[in-house]
């Protein structure tokens, strides 16, 4: 007895699951996420080794920790956590690569510092610098691309960005010139490293979100369009989440242009 099936149902047929396509793409995400995480840390750890000057942030990390005796790590995650009560106000919502950017990039920067001994030739140390630039171009591109949502700082400054109106280049600026300026008056390193970091790493960052970026499903092949916002009574549909931009939209770009 023979089936006959419509030209439909016969593509269909022949489509490859979905389920394992999806799978195997989170799981792509998530290693792109955590290595990339762990990648930072390690990068920002090889940047206090090489004693050139570090990016703004860890100069303001650094200043505190000479102040408290805490690692510069400790104080990385504490100051997470006190930037995403900033995003209370400005109803960012944290994501997945939010929380974890805030313990791990610590733990990872504590981690490379107590392995990685103390240099002093200056033939070490300027190669070492332009390395943990290079690699800390690696990992943000692995874990932004990886999209579970921006990391504290970045989140903060999207927010910004969303309730002043100013321009995400403006915004980022503003806080960074903020924090180093802090860093330095509390004794935090800046010098030629520091300069570097700025110059590269929007540059680097962007060559390496077009190389981890994962691919979107094609049509036909991704998960059924997510469908309309649903409604509460007496509201109008709910917002989508601000979790900040993804890899290859033009607010990621916009973040790391230098």
């Amino acid at each position: 007895m023979s089936v006959f099936r419509s030209p439909g149902a016969a593509r269909r047929a022949s489509r490859p699951p979905r389920e394992p396509l999806r799978s195997r793409r989170l799981g792509r995400r998530l290693v792109q996420l955590y290595l990339g995480l762990a990648l930072y840390g390690a990068s920002a750890g090889l940047l206090v080794r090489a004693g050139l000057g570090l990016d703004p942030w860890d100069v303001l990390h650094q200043g505190i920790a000479r102040h408290t005796g805490l690692t510069i790590g400790t104080v990385a995650i504490i100051l997470s956590a006190a930037v995403l009560l900033l995003w209370v106000p400005i109803r960012q919502r944290p994501g997945l690569g939010t929380v974890s950017n805030a313990l791990l990039v610590g733990l990872a920067m504590d981690g490379t510092i107590w392995l990685v001994p103390e240099v002093r030739a200056l033939a070490v140390r300027i190669p070492l610098m332009v390395a943990a630039i290079v690699l800390n171009g690696v990992a943000t591109g692995l874990y932004i691309s990886a999209r579970f949502g921006p990391g504290p700082r970045d989140g903060l400054m999207t927010g910004l960005h969303r309730v002043t109106g100013r321009s995400i280049r403006l915004v980022r600026t503003g806080i960074e010139i903020t924090v180093l300026a802090s860093g330095v008056l509390l004794g935090g390193s800046a010098g030629v490293g520091t300069v570097l970091y700025a110059l590269a790493i929007g540059p680097l960052s962007q060559v390496f979100l077009r190389v981890f970026t994962v691919p979107q499903p094609r049509p036909g092949t991704a998960a059924a369009p997510e469908p309309a916002p649903e409604t509460r009574p007496g509201s109008g549909p709910e917002p989508a989440p601000e979790t900040g931009p993804e890899p290859g939209a033009e607010g990621a770009r916009a973040i790391l242009r230098p």
